[in-house]
């Protein structure tokens, strides 16, 4: 079978550990996949697209800042991709039309429950932020059935439109799903997500101490370097800390069997990329 071509897309893009991750999948599941990197200038995402379906390409991860245009281009959309505004997961057909997906909420969601070994059902959840990664990983949570989500964000009217858009699935799943303003949280949680990019900024937390539970769960979407003042500040105050190493390894799984209709052993890359970046490499 010949070697099939993927992607992922993005700017910045040379940070970006998916080659690693979907090399390692194709070597482990025996699949003929060639994946790389491609930066794409902020005004040329759509003829990017286009270019690399010309030359064969299959699909295409997609990252910072074109998920929103992802979602737009794409010919049919998963319930997830409606529901976050955003994908990250594009599959090219032969006639030329786009799917498209977000595994982001289905990644995070595998990683906390299978790698981290901690249920979300029942639970009591604070979800930081209302942009797009807070958007992308709202539904699968929903999904998961936590006694409560509270979206928090300095703009409380865009948490608003988050929970908003979600109020149905928050019915069907029985869970109680409100917004609220970054300094109005007075409650604590079993599970706190940082959706926010004060990771990239350097602060250690954009929310106070008081809303740890004790053992809480303090899961920071970004990792390595970026999360690490995060992850003090949890480990300092009693919490569980895990940066998005397993939620970005866990969403690449997804999108590899949306893709190959093969699950990859993504518990295994997962121990090896920490190594791979324990080593320095």
């Amino acid at each position: 079978m010949p070697t099939e071509k993927y992607c992922v897309m993005g700017n910045p893009i040379t940070h970006s550990r998916s080659p690693w991750i979907h090399t390692r999948f194709a070597e482990l599941t025996n699949e003929p996949v060639a994946y790389t990197r491609q930066h794409v200038e902020l005004d040329s995402f759509q003829q990017a697209i286009k270019d690399f379906a010309a030359q064969g390409g299959k699909g295409c991860n997609i990252t910072v800042p074109f998920k929103l245009e992802a979602a737009e281009l794409a010919t049919q959309k998963s319930e997830r991709v409606t529901l976050a505004g955003a994908a990250n997961t594009l599959t090219i057909h032969a006639d030329g039309t786009i799917s498209a997906d977000n595994t982001d909420g289905l990644g995070i969601v595998a990683d906390i429950t299978r790698n981290a070994g901690v249920s979300i059902t029942g639970r009591d959840v604070l979800l930081v932020g209302a942009g797009g990664a807070a958007a992308g990983v709202l539904g699968p949570l929903l999904r998961e059935k936590p006694r409560r989500i509270i979206i928090a964000n300095r703009t409380v009217e865009k948490a608003s439109h988050l929970a908003e858009s979600h109020a149905a699935i928050a019915a069907e799943t029985g869970t109680e799903l409100s917004a609220s303003a970054l300094d109005a949280i007075t409650e604590d949680f079993d599970i706190i997500i940082n959706g926010t990019a004060s990771s990239l900024a350097g602060a250690q937390s954009p929310v106070p101490a008081s809303v740890l539970r004790q053992g809480a769960l303090a899961y920071d979407m970004m990792y390595g370097e970026k999360a690490q003042g995060f992850l003090d500040w949890a480990t300092r105050h009693g919490a569980i800390a895990r940066d998005g190493l397993g939620m970005l390894v866990e969403q690449a799984a997804e999108s590899f069997a949306i893709w190959r209709g093969v699950r990859p052993p993504a518990e295994q890359v997962l121990r090896e990329l920490r190594a791979e970046i324990a080593a320095g490499r």
